[in-house]
């Protein structure tokens, strides 16, 4: 940042004074606890952080720690060079739980084209010093990483070897800053030199079996099944980042210092300003927008939705500010193509435009069904979803007593069988577990981050690794998700038993107490409650009844059902499939792609069936067990809440600003647009089952024919109030206008 066009550092403090960073930290306290946020993030960065000593360190995280910590979760980072890096300081970092990255180039020769210090003598040896400190079994936890600024004069390989070598637990790789005005270097004739360079990695790493998380790849896969990017050199997240300069100003991000002088400054300071003044600037609302802040060219680019216009400040020139693709375009276009082709996504050429992956999407899920490859694109983004928020759960450990045992498990399982690790991700509980971890919701009594011990179990489990583990005991159950339950003796409200996976099964030791499970879950041991399934033709879903975190729907669930009770689930579902084979058939493919789980509900009062979903538990649906016929409607309904969820979580189908609220016939108040396109979509399923029923003679006709056409008007109407609510995207429009296309077409 030094050699930037802002130079403002040269008229600042080289620290940060006592009463400056107590301002700051009392700051960023309100806004915690005037918005209720979960947890923030604080990075001490420079500069070089260390550089304020031991004793300045210890102060600062004091401060830091005793303002914001009582009203939130507060997660400390720090970026080094390593070169100051001592016993002393590591210390410290692990008391504070601090988190911290080294910024490493590769090998000796690639790293010292820029990190050398002042004399030109070479810094290598120092870093890689800090790194071994790092790696030692008492600082490990302390050890987040290494950020490695690309270079194309170095060979990619070497440094990809070099920095595995240091055995960190990911990489970040970082385009060097420029602009238009100022570009990258570039040898001529090769448009996607950055592209390559990091492609070549890429190719490597998938060859390794991805042995290390790299962000950057990370972020480009989770993208490409429609997950979150969690960067901010790509991906249309809202960015969520201010800085406090060393006088108390606050600050735009430090990469806009590459733009021009003065880029970052906000004319605002920690002394006279709160967040949300900080917040609700145009500069920063911008980079809140998504798509709506991207140039032209960027909205109209088939892979914006991973490349979000690249980083910000790269995106700069005098003649149109921000308002460009970022100098990059080529090299992101491309790797996106490589990334796409080698994990067997559908990438998307650039000359045609009109086949995006989400035209394909909101074309089938907007038909009213989704075929098995759109359904199991919408799955397969929440298992992208699902890690995401697991990898950020990881980076909350501290403190805790064995969690950190689980996600090293977890990295172990992910490396040697992926289809293990995802298997357990995409079972839709474990993504409410970790969304109430994320939020601070957490019930209590629940194993809380201890539970990712038991994901990382189940996963084991699934891919028959030799593996010990710590997972936690809640009222006297130990839960592995998607696999079942083992009863243990009840003692303190969480406890911790071994789960010991081998190749033939799974040992579950507590106290005195071993429970022995084979593959397949089978035991003869009582203690032992395995998931049931429900079967028919072409399906088979788990009889969710056990799961500490199924109570994620809006009635209370059933407890652990007797024989009988399963019995008659399996029956009455598998004659409910029947029905939908029957009636609307056109549904099979997408639910045997995604639908996982029935989670039994309480039944509610007579003559009201009780069925629903969850946002963050796609795959299943909760229901009171009913007759066949009303079993098939609530599954087919709630599935389809179920797949607009996901795609909400892919798009944007309306302004999420809007205020519009909409009369509907199935509400006595207006409601929201997101409220109406769930109700639409779910009744236009409901309206064409009734319509072939209503076509059938016999007992039960008129009846049918009265609910076709209460539900046909309710659709219809609500289908023309979203055309008219001014409140559609683009994209929504389009999927409202399938809407009603299904509405008109006859069933099948």
């Amino acid at each position: 940042m030094y050699e930037h066009a802002d130079q403002s550092w040269r008229t600042k403090a080289r620290t940060m004074a006592p009463h400056t960073l107590a301002t700051a930290a009392r700051r960023i306290a309100e806004h915690a606890a005037r918005w209720q946020l979960p947890g923030v993030r604080v990075v001490l960065h420079g500069g070089e952080p260390l550089l304020v000593g031991v004793a300045g360190l210890r102060s600062a995280l004091t401060e830091l720690t005793t303002a914001i910590a009582p009203v939130t979760r507060l997660q400390l980072l720090m970026q080094s060079n390593g070169v100051l890096l001592t016993e002393e300081f590591c210390d410290l970092l692990a008391e504070f739980g601090v988190r911290l990255g080294i910024s490493l180039d590769g090998d000796r020769r690639s790293n010292d084209l820029h990190r050398r210090f002042a004399n030109g003598n070479s810094s290598h040896a120092e870093a890689v010093r800090a790194l071994e400190l790092l790696r030692r079994p008492g600082y490990r936890h302390v050890y987040a990483g290494i950020l490695c600024t690309v270079d194309i004069r170095n060979d990619p390989i070497a440094v990809y070897e070099a920095l595995l070598e240091h055995r960190p637990p990911r990489i970040d790789f970082l385009l060097p800053h420029a602009t238009w005005d100022a570009p990258p270097l570039r040898p001529a004739g090769e448009a996607t030199a950055y592209a390559i360079w990091l492609g070549r990695i890429h190719t490597r790493w998938l060859a390794d079996g991805q042995p290390v998380r790299v962000r950057m790849f990370d972020s480009l896969h989770s993208g490409a099944v429609g997950g979150p990017t969690g960067s901010e050199q790509i991906g249309l997240g809202a960015a969520d980042l201010v800085v406090v300069e060393t006088d108390g100003s606050w600050e735009q991000a430090d990469s806009l210092k590459t733009a021009f002088d003065g880029a970052p400054e906000t004319g605002m300071s920690v002394f006279a300003h709160a967040v949300d003044e900080v917040a609700a600037l145009p500069e920063i609302t911008r980079r809140q927008l998504g798509l709506a802040g991207l140039s032209e060219e960027c909205r109209s680019c088939p892979v914006v939705g991973q490349c979000g216009g690249g980083m910000f400040a790269h995106r700069y020139s005098t003649a149109r500010g921000f308002d460009n693709p970022s100098v990059y375009c080529a090299d992101l276009k491309e790797l996106i193509v490589v990334v796409n082709d080698s994990v067997q996504v559908a990438a998307v050429a650039t000359e045609q435009p009109a086949a995006t992956a989400l035209t394909d999407l909101i074309d089938q899920v907007g038909s009213g069904a989704g075929d098995e490859r759109a359904v199991t694109y919408l799955a397969d983004s929440q298992v992208a979803i699902s890690r995401a928020l697991v990898v950020a759960i990881a980076d909350q450990l501290r403190g805790h007593p064995y969690a950190a045992e689980g996600w090293e498990l977890l990295g172990d399982v992910d490396r040697r069988s992926p289809a293990a690790t995802a298997a357990v991700l995409a079972h839709p509980f474990v993504r409410v577990w970790a969304v109430g971890i994320l939020r601070g919701s957490a019930r209590d009594g629940d194993a809380g981050h201890g539970y990712l011990c038991a994901v990382a179990a189940a996963a084991a489990i699934r891919a028959r690794m030799s593996a010990e583990v710590p997972v936690p005991v809640v009222g006297g159950r130990l839960h592995l998700p998607g696999l079942g339950t083992v009863v243990l003796p009840a003692g303190a409200a969480v406890d911790v038993a071994d789960v010991v996976s081998t190749a033939e099964g799974f040992t579950v030791r507590h106290g005195g107490t071993v429970v022995r499970v084979d593959h397949g879950g089978e035991s003869g041991d009582p203690r032992w409650l395995p998931v049931r399934t429900l079967v028919a033709p072409g399906i088979e879903v788990l009889l969710e009844d056990a799961d500490p975190h199924r109570d994620c729907h809006k009635w209370q669930p059933r407890q652990r059902l007797d024989v009988a009770e399963a019995a008659a689930w399996q029956r009455s579902f598998a004659e409910a499939w029947e029905i939908i084979e029957a009636e609307a058939a056109y549904q099979l493919p997408g639910l045997r792609a995604g639908l996982r789980a029935m989670v039994p509900l309480e039944a509610g009062p007579a003559g009201e069936l009780r069925a629903s979903t969850s946002r963050h538990a796609f795959g299943s649906v909760g229901a009171e067990r009913a007759a066949p016929d009303a079993l098939a409607v609530m599954i087919v309904h709630e599935f389809q809440h179920g797949k607009l969820g996901v795609l909400l979580d892919l798009c944007d189908l309306f302004d999420t600003a809007s205020p519009v609220k909409l009369q509907v016939g199935w509400r006595p108040d207006p409601r929201p647009i997101e409220g109406v396109l769930q109700g639409t979509y779910a009744h236009l399923a409901v309206t064409r089952l009734w319509r072939v029923r209503a076509a059938r003679s016999g007992p039960g006709r008129e009846q049918a024919a009265a609910a076709f056409r209460q539900y046909d008007g309710w659709t219809r109407a609500a289908v023309d109030a979203l055309r008219s609510s001014g409140a559609l995207t683009p994209v929504g429009e389009r999927f409202v206008d399938h809407l009603a296309e299904a509405l008109a077409a006859p069933s099948s």
